[in-house]
């Protein structure tokens, strides 16, 4: 054999070998581990629809691909989806339990790939070889993170990262298939985590639904600003979001825990964990208190502290009656109700300590007109002597008195307003007067003491006071005090309920403030005081509405219609407010139910209604708009062709407004949405006793709508109307008329708040 056939030879019998090698290596190789088909399919489901949608469409489809025995496995209602879609063939992937159960084979992928694209079937690498091999477990996340991209550009299912700190295993009482995570809860349903216990892992969940664990980030993991409630034994009894976890210490972090469980608990503390194991407990003690008033997302403004950060994971925690978790927003300005936990120079946790009981109010005045919250300077005369606070350069207080006569201007630039708030508090009653804004009354008096800071837009004027003096000036404001005495009292209970639920809704939580003194909230010292409604207010001292133990949504308005609406007119179904009915407004007046829409077009039109506000101007009202006026709200439709009431909320308000043009079709939806749309200041309101008013939006959505086509081929729209207001809870005007017929304040609010208690907080 020559040299050249020799090379020949040997680098044909390495090519050989390696061959062979190669085959060994494949022959020798473990075969990765695949994916069960339920666990897969359930991911695949989660790409069109949440969990929730696939539960209903179980519901809505009333029939399973399989069997009676098997369709209550968890996995049906995704697999079912596939089947329905044709992600899925029954042929192909047989609807059983067995079936569920065994590994997703290469040719399952395949079939499920193509029916979104050619080169996602190509990406499984299918082969007549492999078609009934389990298709492997990394393999088909690789190809799911594929398919999200095609078949969910929206970005449904997300990648969260969080520490999982609970499941039924170590969570006593957990729903089933809950997990429990830094994140927030979620179902896991036919997924294995109790390995990844105290572990920051990535997953992947569309909804509050699981669909896969995709990566263990640490085993080294602490959970920061925890509550630790007992210490006992070495095992730390601690609330990790609103649930009870137990953590049990071994060697000599627990019998440290034994010698001083008196002072480990009750604590905040951050717990360190390693591979599933406590390791270390920090204990945090420094505690502030003081009077809040100021909340952001980010900070909290104490009373002789300033602004403190919060820390990342900061909580606040609920002490008193049942433990809960509470959020930021929770913390009420213009009380000291909790303790606060401090740690290098941030706020950890806000312990709340007792109940809230509303005794002040905060109240931020706008300008003249109402029209803004900020003011480009103030003028204050004092009508009392009065103690001024405000800070220095250094953060300091400055005290300094004032006199009955002094007039205070005040600009952004004043020195005095650079480091933070301004507080005048005044020895008398009455003793604050704003000379630069302008109510009905005139230049208003205020009660409490009067707070001002510069804020980037202007200055912010808050009105702290007493809540009962609070409602004295809110109550003539909101009803005459020529009303009866039983009508007031029935507003003085409505305001008093609503100012409570307004304090703990924290409106205005970031400059200090409770409500604003416009009709976003209740108008406040609009007009001046009355004696017949500071009785009103006095002889319902406390009073409020409750429902179940909580103070109800005491909405009220002007007029009725002789219909009033429930609350499902601002989105949310009306079984969220089932003391709020939908009924006649007049004696012995029935609930109204979805027939009585049918017959409202007549009804709004007639003028021989029996009702408690049929002699008030508004109980009917008339306007007319043209097409055109019309249709430059509604540009993009063309020229308006027809308007009309498309749906009904009960009582017959309108709910959606359809108006067609000769170029397409809009929809408008809500009552305030459509009053908005149809209000128009050049077509007057004709009120039913001949006077007439202009608006800027319809008077109320209880409307009916008539077209009208002149000899010119003309087209307008004459609208009736009935009421003034939202509609919903008490008409005051049907309250007076009540209260005339000789009915008590507590007959009022039992007629249109049915089944809320009368109590005194």
């Amino acid at each position: 054999m020559n040299g050249k056939n020799k090379m020949i030879a040997w680098i044909a019998g390495t090519i050989t070998v390696i061959i062979l090698l190669a085959v060994l290596i494949v022959w020798m190789e473990p075969a990765k581990e695949g994916i069960s088909r339920a666990e897969a399919y359930k991911a695949l489901a989660l790409v069109f629809a949440d969990r929730q949608e696939c539960e209903s469409a179980e519901e809505q489809r009333q029939k399973s691909w399989f069997s009676d025995q098997e369709k209550d496995n968890w996995f049906v209602k995704y697999m079912d989806l596939l089947y329905e879609k044709g992600y899925l063939d029954p042929s192909l992937t047989p609807a059983d339990l067995e079936s569920a159960q065994k590994k997703l084979t290469y040719g399952e992928a395949a079939f499920a790939a193509e029916q979104i694209s050619g080169r996602l079937k190509r990406q499984v690498g299918m082969n007549k070889g492999n078609r009934e091999k389990p298709f492997p477990a990394d393999q088909w996340w690789d190809l799911y993170r594929a398919i999200l991209k095609e078949a969910d550009p929206q970005g449904n299912v997300k990648e969260v990262e969080a520490i999982l700190y609970g499941t039924p295993s170590n969570i006593k009482d957990a729903p089933s298939w809950t997990a429990y995570t830094t994140e927030g809860e979620y179902g896991f349903q036919g997924l294995a985590l109790d390995a990844w216990l105290d572990h920051e892992i990535r997953f992947m969940v569309r909804g509050n639904e699981i669909a896969a664990v995709t990566a263990v980030e640490s085993s080294d993991v602490v959970y920061r600003n925890i509550w630790l409630s007992q210490v006992k034994d070495g095992v730390f009894q601690a609330y990790m979001g609103a649930a009870s976890r137990e953590f049990t210490a071994e060697g000599k972090l627990a019998e440290e825990a034994k010698k001083t469980e008196a002072k480990l608990a009750p604590n905040l503390a951050d717990l360190h964990m390693k591979d599933g194991r406590l390791t270390k407990v920090t204990v945090k003690k420094e505690r502030i208190h003081g009077k809040i008033l100021s909340v952001t997302d980010d900070t909290v403004e104490i009373e002789g502290y300033g602004k403190i950060p919060l820390d990342e994971n900061f909580h606040v925690y609920k002490l008193y009656g049942d433990f809960s978790v509470l959020g930021a927003a929770d913390i009420l300005v213009g009380y000291d109700l909790q303790e606060f936990v401090a740690a290098d120079g941030k706020l950890c946790a806000a312990l709340l300590e007792r109940p809230f009981d509303a005794k002040t109010i905060r109240v931020l005045l706008m300008d003249t007109g109402f029209k803004s919250l900020f003011h480009q300077s103030a003028e204050i005369k004092l009508n009392s002597g009065a103690e001024i606070t405000y800070k220095n350069e250094n953060g300091d207080d400055e005290v300094s008195r004032l006199n009955q006569g002094d007039v205070l201007k005040l600009t952004l630039e004043d020195e005095r307003l650079q480091n933070g708030r301004m507080t005048i508090k005044p020895d008398g009653e009455e003793g604050i007067t704003i000379c630069s804004i302008e109510r009905s009354q005139g230049q208003p008096v205020y009660s409490g003491s009067l707070e001002i800071k510069k804020e980037s837009d202007g200055l912010v004027l808050i009105n702290e006071l007493y809540l009962e003096d609070y409602l004295k000036k809110v109550v003539p404001s909101e009803m005459p005090a020529s009303y009866e005495k039983e009508a007031l009292k029935a507003q003085a209970v409505c305001a008093r309920t609503y100012a409570y639920r307004q304090i703990q809704g924290n409106t205005y939580g970031q400059y200090g403030a409770h409500v604003d003194d416009s009709t976003s909230f209740q108008v406040y010292n609009n007009i001046t005081t009355s004696e017949r409604t500071d009785q009103a207010v006095d002889e319902t001292y406390g009073q409020m509405l409750f429902y179940n133990d909580t103070p109800i949504e005491a909405f009220y308005y002007s007029t009725s219609c002789g219909h009033g609406a429930d609350g499902s007119v601002w989105g949310s179904g009306g079984e969220a407010l089932p003391y709020l009915k939908s009924k006649q407004i007049k004696n012995g007046g029935r609930e109204l139910t979805e027939e009585d829409n049918e017959t409202f077009d007549a009804y709004i039109r007639s003028r021989k209604v029996t009702s408690y506000d049929a002699k008030y101007p508004m109980f009917r009202w008339q306007t007319e708009l043209t097409a055109a006026q019309i249709g430059l709200k509604a540009s993009a439709v063309g020229n308006v062709q027809d308007v009309t009431v498309t749906s009904r909320g009960l009582g017959g308000i309108a709910a959606e407004l359809t108006v067609k043009g000769d170029q397409g079709t809009t929809r408008i939806k809500g009552q305030s949405a459509i009053r908005t749309f149809l209000g128009n200041e050049e077509a007057p309101i004709r009120k039913q006793d001949g006077s007439k008013m202009t608006t800027a939006s319809l008077p109320s959505a209880f409307i009916s709508i008539e077209k009208i086509t002149d000899e010119a081929g003309s087209i307008s729209f004459r609208i009736y109307g009935g009421g003034f207001g939202h509609g919903v809870g008490m008409s005051q005007n049907g309250a007076q008329s009540m209260a005339k017929s000789g009915k008590t304040y507590k007959d009022i609010l039992d007629f249109f708040y049915q089944g809320a208690e009368l109590k005194e907080n």
